[in-house]
């Protein structure tokens, strides 16, 4: 059964170590927020100018003037920062963030990225991501496998256009983790629960390395 968004976000924070300075993107992974494992001391940052988020407050309890790069409403945690986007991007490209989890439209086998312009459709900017892909240490995307006509977004080379060029090293989808290998193609690490390793060879377009033995994701 493949993943919903916020299996996808429960995932990823298994990959989250103690100590880490995280930056989510905008969409699937700002869902990580409610997912951090117990016992795990991270400061969550926000391109916007917010270091220490916390999860998505409760119904009823919002702060509009508390949001993340996606303009979704957030809690603070006890020690949190606000700043401006300049201080925060003084961070990003000083590399003090540990991890950087984005969204993605595609990736290629040979780890680029297209996440921020769907040719015809209007954007009202580049926005940060590719400061993040230029200067993070390590980067996850979290994305949907296929689009809405069942179509691979995991492609030999991008159609999009691009946002980094070779920088992706890990992907989670709602069907698979998966490592981009430094020689090109995808490695199937894991699949989700009661997904079989044809199905995801059918729905990857690029180049894909698995095995018959692929053990299933563990969420909780």
């Amino acid at each position: 059964m493949a993943l919903s968004k916020d299996g996808i976000a429960k995932r990823i924070a298994k990959e989250i170590k103690d100590g880490y300075y995280v930056n989510l993107g905008i969409g699937i992974p700002t869902l990580v927020a409610n997912y951090i494992p117990i016992g795990i001391n991270v400061v969550l940052q926000s391109e916007n100018g917010l270091l220490g988020m916390g999860p998505f407050p409760f119904e009823g309890e919002e702060d509009a003037d508390l949001i993340n790069a996606g303009k979704q409403t957030i809690t603070t945690l006890a020690g949190s920062s606000i700043f401006d986007s300049a201080l925060s991007f003084g961070m990003i490209r000083a590399q003090k963030i540990d991890l950087t989890i984005l969204g993605a439209m595609e990736v290629s086998e040979n780890g680029d990225i297209a996440n921020w312009k769907i040719p015809g459709k209007m954007v009202k900017g580049m926005g940060g991501a590719m400061d993040l892909v230029a200067s993070a240490k390590n980067i996850i995307v979290a994305m949907q496998h296929v689009n809405k006509a069942g179509e691979s977004k995991l492609l030999p080379s991008c159609s999009l256009p691009l946002t980094g060029v070779k920088c992706i090293k890990k992907i989670v989808t709602e069907l698979a983790v998966l490592d981009v290998l430094p020689e090109g193609g995808f490695k199937l690490l894991e699949r989700a629960p009661g997904v079989s390793v044809d199905f995801i060879k059918q729905a990857t377009l690029g180049k894909l390395y698995a095995n018959e033995n692929v053990p299933e994701m563990i969420l909780d």
